[in-house]
């Protein structure tokens, strides 16, 4: 019996029809086409490349990142031949289309498609994300290798080395991480010289009242505990064994309650003063621990979050290191650098790793939940080989839009 050659329902635009599996499952046509009205990038003539299929393609890049741009292009355009005769081949722009596609679109539309998207997305049957009612979150930095060109270095800076400076220039980023679903939310990058608690500034107003943040010491200061308090969350910090923290008042279960100040005038003055506890505790038998460990909350009350539970829940900051590594390592691939030519497009790639381990993050979570599991007990680097295998064959892109003014 011979075969109908499936067609688009008469009076539909190719365009119309962008499927990329788990991508557009989690980042909706709707909401994209949202975006790039608000950021004035929506295509105003018939392109090959329309911006709404060029920030999908940002995304797909970081799924195939040892791919060329072409190759990921070509592999995201077979998904099209269904829809009109499986014998022809698509037709994939070259270098030069993609390139100039790509600047049209810059890193605005792909930040903010972020920003609004990639939230935390654990529900309260989610194993491993919650500590009695708060949703547990992490905070860290780490830093990525960008393409080693003149435009970037002056952009992002490079680290000193031994021997002069590092190979390639580096990008500086802060995170939260929710740690039950390894979601990097609340994302934000500058240069190297760019401290991390510079930028943390800003990722902290993703926090909200219904989140306990883990932090390292490095992150302790008084303006910065201030700033995480403001937005109704509770904290529970490493700090410094050195800070100076007289016991105003000794628990029951060993913390006590202490005050943090500005500088040392307010303290003199007992002035502007934050009400903290204080948990002191060692790691026995452990190889390489330190003395003693410093933690700081501003869950005052011990009966609602036991010294003994804090302590050991603090273990889960390390969750966050888990999720970079998933991001730089498992998705972008060891020793890759982010192969965009200059500072803008470096960030629109950047954000588009982001959301792409957002989206595959966002697959494990949802299977966690039907199989009742953990999300941490399913296979981070199985779940991208899966999306990567399946991806060409739940595409619908245009080789050529028809793409009206919008």
């Amino acid at each position: 019996m011979a075969r109908t050659v499936a067609t688009l329902p008469e009076g539909s635009r190719i365009t119309d029809y962008i499927s990329l599996g788990v991508i557009t499952k989690t980042f909706s046509l709707e909401r994209v086409r949202s975006v790039l009205a608000a950021t004035g990038k929506a295509s105003q003539r018939e392109r090959d490349l329309p911006a709404h299929v060029v920030v999908y393609y940002a995304i797909a890049l970081a799924l195939y990142m040892q791919s060329s741009y072409r190759e990921v292009l070509r592999c995201l355009l077979e998904g099209l031949q269904w829809l009109v005769d499986p014998a022809l081949t698509p037709r994939v722009a070259g270098h030069s289309g993609i390139s100039q596609a790509r600047t049209r679109l810059g890193s605005e539309p792909l930040r903010q498609l972020h920003d609004e998207v990639v939230k935390p997305i654990a529900v309260p049957t989610t194993q491993g994300a919650w500590y009695r009612q708060w949703r547990l979150v992490g905070l860290d930095g780490s830093t990525m290798d960008v393409a080693d060109e003149q435009a970037n270095e002056e952009a992002f800076g490079r680290p000193g080395a031994s021997r002069g400076s590092s190979a390639y220039p580096q990008l500086r980023f802060v995170s939260l991480v929710e740690s039950g679903t390894h979601v990097l939310f609340g994302t934000r990058m500058g240069s190297y010289a760019m401290g991390e608690n510079t930028l943390a500034k800003d990722v902290l107003s993703a926090l909200d009242g219904d989140m306990l943040c883990l932090a390292d010491r490095g992150f302790f200061g008084y303006p910065m505990w201030r700033q995480a308090l403001a937005t109704k969350a509770q904290l529970l910090w490493r700090i410094k064994k050195n800070a100076v923290l007289p016991c105003d008042k000794r628990l029951a279960d060993g913390s006590y309650l202490s005050r943090i100040y500005p500088c040392e005038k307010d303290r003199r003055h007992q002035s502007h003063a934050i009400v903290v506890r204080v948990i002191e505790y060692r790691l026995e038998g452990v190889v390489d621990a330190e003395p003693i460990y410093r933690l700081l909350t501003s869950v005052l009350d011990a009966q609602h979050a036991p010294a003994q539970e804090l302590a050991a829940l603090y273990q889960q900051r390390w969750e966050i290191e888990t999720a970079l590594d998933e991001l730089k390592t498992h998705l972008r691939g060891a020793r890759i650098v982010l192969r965009s030519k200059n500072p803008e497009l470096v960030r629109q790639e950047f954000y588009g790793l982001l959301m792409a381990h957002f989206a595959v993050r966002a697959l494990m979570h949802e299977a966690a939940l039907q199989a009742n599991v953990d999300p941490d007990r399913l296979s981070f680097v199985h779940a991208v080989r899966v999306v990567r295998r399946k991806l060409p064959a739940f595409n619908a892109i245009p080789p050529c839009a028809e793409e009206s003014v919008s």
